[in-house]
């Protein structure tokens, strides 16, 4: 049987909607004329990033709970109660036999929905610290994938896949050159790069950073493939220089990697996913204002293996220039890193969420 139907839901954040987009790119390899539908909540980024990968979409009218007491918060068990109906109809109409939610605040009511109604349900989690919809949907679905050791203090531990985290195809092996990506970019050959990630967004602390160490990173030997994000370019784009490569957004992000002697990211949970598979020198600096810190908790998850360099925005004064010396002075620890961070890979993830998503068919196939 090819003609399957699946919903996925996901979003709020790149880093719900790419898994969910990857697992239904494996999906749609395996069985061609399956019917793919993705549930996101209105006005948020998944409405626009999954048509663009050639999915339909539809909306549900749910936000998260505000920390303080707001509007919204008195609006949220309207938006609840009308996300649970617009789900019911969604899951009625689409007959799936598999629902998958990769997280964000719209999987909650459709995977509520669809496990009430006895479809098997899976879940992705990203992070190292399981965010809020997920665990309150732990008792409902069948399977639960996880990307780190130690997640049974969230989720029962019979129901967990370790399984990591969907990664873009192009970084499972990356085949560019050297030479090739330096040109591509404009860099000179026989220099360290940095290789500087804020996110799509950008990242307003770790910018500040790097203008603030143009000249030490001059001084230093290092030119700079920066990626500012979209809402800083015109800031930081008047950096640009010989050494200093400044970019909104970084599409080639095979060639990117590629240039990297060293790397700065923040430490969400496809970048850290990514950074494992790529094996270059990390230096995680994680968001503090994400929900429930999981940045920083992703980055220590690294840390404590002693796989990358783990410094929190609060500490950057006073310890970047030390930490950096210490790696950019020691080839020794440039290697070391290298082969730790790349012992936590797991490059094929999407394939065994998508085995395990195979396995739900199967139990529901024998009904």
């Amino acid at each position: 049987m090819d003609n399957y139907s699946f919903i996925l839901s996901g979003g709020g954040t790149g880093g719900h909607i790419y898994p969910a987009i990857s697992i239904a790119n494996e999906l749609k390899r395996r069985y061609p004329d399956a019917e793919f539908l993705f549930v996101g909540a209105k006005d948020r980024m998944e409405m626009e990033k999954v048509p663009q990968a050639g999915y339909k979409i539809e909306g549900l009218w749910i936000t998260g709970l505000q920390r303080k007491l707001t509007f919204k918060n008195l609006m949220f068990p309207i938006k609840l109660i009308s996300s649970l109906i617009k789900a019911g109809k969604i899951v009625s109409r689409i007959k799936p036999h598999v629902v998958i939610g990769t997280g964000g605040f719209a999987s909650g009511p459709l995977l509520k929905v669809a496990s009430g109604r006895g479809i098997p349900c899976l879940l992705q989690e990203q992070n190292s610290y399981a965010g809020i919809t997920n665990k309150l949907l732990k008792d409902k679905v069948a399977k639960i994938c996880v990307a780190y050791d130690g997640m049974d203090k969230f989720f029962p531990k019979d129901k967990i896949v370790k399984t990591g985290n969907p990664v873009r195809a192009d970084l499972v092996s990356l085949k560019v050159s050297k030479d090739e990506a330096l040109d591509f970019f404009g860099l000179e050959k026989g220099i360290k790069t940095l290789l500087v990630l804020g996110g799509s967004l950008g990242a307003r602390r770790i910018n500040a950073l790097v203008a603030d160490k143009l000249e030490y990173f001059k001084n230093s030997g290092i030119q700079v493939l920066w990626q500012c994000g979209k809402g800083y370019i015109g800031i930081y784009d008047r950096y640009n220089s010989e050494n200093v490569k400044v970019h909104a957004f970084l599409n080639q992000m095979d060639k990117a990697y590629t240039t990297a002697d060293f790397i700065i990211s923040r430490a969400g949970a496809g970048a850290v996913s990514e950074l494992c598979l790529v094996g270059k020198p990390t230096i995680f600096i994680p968001s503090p204002l994400v929900a429930e810190d999981h940045q920083t908790k992703n980055a220590m998850a690294l840390a404590k293996e002693d796989t990358a360099i783990l410094i929190r925005e609060k500490d950057l004064d006073s310890d970047f220039e030390k930490r950096f010396n210490a790696l950019l002075n020691s080839e020794e620890e440039q290697n070391r890193l290298s082969k730790k961070i790349k012992t936590l890979a797991l490059p094929n993830a999407t394939r065994d969420i998508c085995d395990e998503i195979e396995k739900l068919l199967k139990m529901g196939s024998k009904k």
